[in-house]
């Protein structure tokens, strides 16, 4: 996709290098956009391999409102590993603490558990909530089935009363969607933007959130946008993300569901990707 190779030559071109809690520099830019049309094909990056597998398995995770990072390693997705709960072990990039964290399956009341349960009290991964919450998306579907041009259907996992026991802050911290024309579009704002390793996952992600939501409204499938933050590049990913810059993009899948009755019935097993033939992975060291 030209549209996230422009944001990678943006970076690189014009990214000022600061300092970050990671203890890894990177070059950040002050804001950038993404924008994609599904008619072109599913937005999974083919300049490097991307797991789709991981991708929908964390969406199911999310839209289930699971916060217990032992469901993730259950299905052999290990990228929320090194995070957990400040409740369990106080964050730092030490690597003692790092190994205390692993450790630990409490994530806190991160993004899924924001989208179904908000305002709720939290209590722990294998505990039901404290008092009544907001079911964010059971009300943005229902809204979509019913007031398509409804343009209130807005989907926060940014809540200042909570942040202190996620795992991690949102990074993509609300998404809206909208009908025209008779597609659903989904736009998502995004704090801090990892653009070697999170993005290209970010992207797919919510892709494939847009397709299930257009299936269970019986609507077409529009344009994908992203409104990206602090958009950066970590110093160890350089030399890596060049190499990519150098390889000419493919022709894009498309994304297939089979079986589909509801969103909140899915299994990230339904969802396939067909016709996708990418370069070679590359590997980005994440900072934690």
């Amino acid at each position: 996709m030209q549209a996230y190779l422009d944001i990678v030559q943006k970076i690189l071109n014009t990214g000022f290098r600061k300092t970050n809690r990671t203890g890894i520099d990177a070059l950040s830019i002050a804001g950038a956009m993404f924008e994609h049309d599904m008619s072109n094909g599913f937005p999974l990056l083919t300049t490097k391999k991307v797991p789709f597998r991981l991708v929908a398995s964390e969406l199911e995770f999310f839209i289930q409102g699971i916060t217990d990072k032992e469901w993730l390693k259950e299905q052999n997705n290990h990228i929320w590993d090194e995070w957990c709960s400040p409740d369990a072990v106080p964050y730092g990039n030490d690597e003692q603490t790092k190994v205390k964290m692993m450790s630990e399956r409490e994530l806190g009341p991160i993004y899924g558990w924001q989208w179904r349960n908000f305002g709720a009290k939290y209590t722990t991964f294998n505990n039901p909530p404290e008092g009544n919450g907001v079911d964010q998306l059971e009300k943005l579907v229902q809204t979509l089935k019913t007031d398509p041009d409804n343009r209130r259907m807005i989907v926060s996992a940014w809540n200042p009363c909570d942040l202190h026991r996620m795992a991690l802050p949102p990074c993509h911290y609300n998404f809206q969607v909208t009908v025209i024309d008779n597609k659903v579009n989904l736009l998502w704002n995004q704090r801090s933007v990892d653009v070697a390793l999170g993005l290209p996952f970010n992207i797919a992600s919510y892709g494939c959130l847009l397709h299930l939501l257009a299936k269970e409204a019986g609507l077409g499938e529009g344009r994908l946008i992203g409104f990206l933050g602090d958009t950066h590049i970590y110093v160890n990913h350089i030399d890596a993300i060049r190499q990519q810059l150098e390889r000419q993009p493919k022709s894009l899948p498309q994304i297939k569901t089979e079986k589909f009755t509801s969103i909140f019935d899915w299994h990230y097993s339904d969802t396939i990707i067909e016709g996708y033939d990418p370069h070679p992975a590359i590997k980005f060291e994440i900072a934690v």
